[in-house]
């Protein structure tokens, strides 16, 4: 049974047997944003891809719900399954779903109803607004397709198949690259084109995972047999810092697109989307990271085997400094190899970039080992810890450092505001990991 092989197997070998499927299943994030921005950025133009970027954040909400009730759910049902409860864990798998479901379905009515004024708020300006409205319908329409995506995989891979999680995301991303560069030139469809091709990739992405469901591997039942109301709530506290993590990059996204316009317009904006479509991947691996690590670590909680979670902590933190280290070090080098990838740049953008991503990605070197932190209190039970870090480096500090240093260095300053935000996390994760170390061992 899986359950017993994360108890009993090497923790090196499960961990690094999940990895890369884990890391590839993530990759759908970035995947479906990067292949709409880079076709977008080369076939429609920079105005587009700032467009593109005002609305970013509204993936961060459609992921993030899917992630909200995927990791709050299957780190449950993997600690039940831990200590031997099968049923509990069905439980936790099928309200999972439901509540997955009615949210998708609140979230898109309240999306597209008032998509105007949303849009009006993230920072659409007259020479983006016409690209927003022709990109915006489609992809809220295909919420639900977004954010079960990321569910289904979540719930795939703690049952024990990390394979083809990572087949149906390179299958759905392999799809959208196809019909997005089909969609945007020779059908001429635009921004709306990018858009369809998005939610294609993700129905298909479902429809591999739903495969799952077939196997003779399969341990995902539809039972409600042990259900409680404080079991949403349980989801909601353990998969909130998920959704935090996506929302917190939304918020962000939008503080500083604000700041950006004010000090440097629409091309400020465009350079950020570069930034941020590079950040998205580092995350993506990040959060690979995590989601490798997470049902060791939520099953062997469930059964007390704490020296085999201190394995873990330790290679995912390993893991997370080695793989950093590669985009920080091109970012340093090779600044304007980012910005080409994304557009075809004009000599403003030229100019802006280099400073603003060799500041932006020193701090990518500290990125994995926080985002780890935040994963492992998540993965064992400790909400508090987890939503205070992820709160720190996700949103607090950045938005502080930007609102202090942008009127002193002006963007300069609002480049240099994440990496000090992670720079300081990094220091209160340490403190916390020592602190809780010491407490386990007590």
């Amino acid at each position: 049974m899986q359950t017993n092989r994360l108890l009993t197997e090497p923790v090196s070998k499960i961990f690094f047997r999940y990895l890369l499927p884990s890391i590839m299943a993530n990759m759908v994030t970035s995947i479906y944003i990067l292949a709409d921005t880079i076709i977008i950025g080369k076939g429609i133009g920079a105005d587009a891809m700032a467009a593109l970027n005002i609305i970013l954040p509204l993936f961060n909400i459609f992921f993030g719900t899917g992630l909200l009730f995927g990791v709050g759910g299957s780190v449950l049902m993997s600690i039940a399954r831990g200590s031997g409860d099968e049923r509990l864990g069905q439980c936790y798998f099928t309200l999972s779903i439901l509540l997955n479901a009615v949210t998708c379905i609140l979230l898109t009515v309240l999306l597209y109803f008032f998509m105007e004024p949303i849009v009006h708020l993230l920072g659409a300006t007259e020479v983006t607004l016409p690209y927003i409205r022709e990109y915006a319908p489609y992809v809220i329409l295909g919420l639900s397709a977004f954010s079960f995506s990321s569910f289904f995989q979540t719930f795939v891979r703690n049952d024990g198949a990390p394979r083809l999680a990572m087949v149906a995301v390179v299958s759905g991303g392999i799809l959208n690259v196809i019909l997005d560069i089909v969609f945007v030139f020779p059908l001429n469809m635009g921004m709306a084109g990018a858009s369809i091709a998005s939610v294609l990739g993700s129905l298909c992405t479902i429809i591999i995972l739903l495969f799952h469901f077939a196997s003779k591997t399969n341990g995902l039942k539809l039972s409600l047999e042990r259900f409680t109301f404080s079991q949403i709530s349980r989801i909601f506290k353990n998969g909130f810092t998920s959704f935090l993590i996506d929302i917190t990059s939304g918020i962000v996204i939008f503080v500083f697109n604000i700041e950006l316009l004010k000090y440097t317009g629409d091309a400020g904006v465009t350079m950020y989307g570069v930034i941020c479509n590079s950040a998205i991947v580092v995350i993506c691996f990040c959060n690979g990271i995590n989601q490798a690590a997470q049902p060791i670590l939520s099953t062997n909680y469930g059964a007390g085997l704490y020296e085999r979670i201190d394995g873990v902590r330790r290679l995912g933190i390993r893991t997370a400094l080695t793989i950093c280290s590669i985009p920080t070090i091109l970012g340093l080098v090779v600044p304007n190899l980012f910005t080409c990838i994304f557009l075809n740049p004009n000599e403003e953008i030229l100019t802006m970039s280099p400073t603003a991503i060799r500041i932006y990605f020193a701090g990518m070197l500290v990125m994995g080992i926080n985002m780890f932190a935040v994963g492992y209190f998540q993965s064992t039970v400790k909400p508090g810890l987890s939503l205070t870090l992820c709160l720190l480096r996700g949103c607090v500090l950045s938005i502080l450092f930007v609102k202090i240093l942008a009127p002193l260095f002006e963007v300069v300053g609002i480049w240099a505001s994440v990496p000090l935000g992670e720079i300081v996390t990094l220091f209160i994760a340490i403190y916390f990991m020592r602190k809780n170390t010491k407490e386990a061992r007590a």
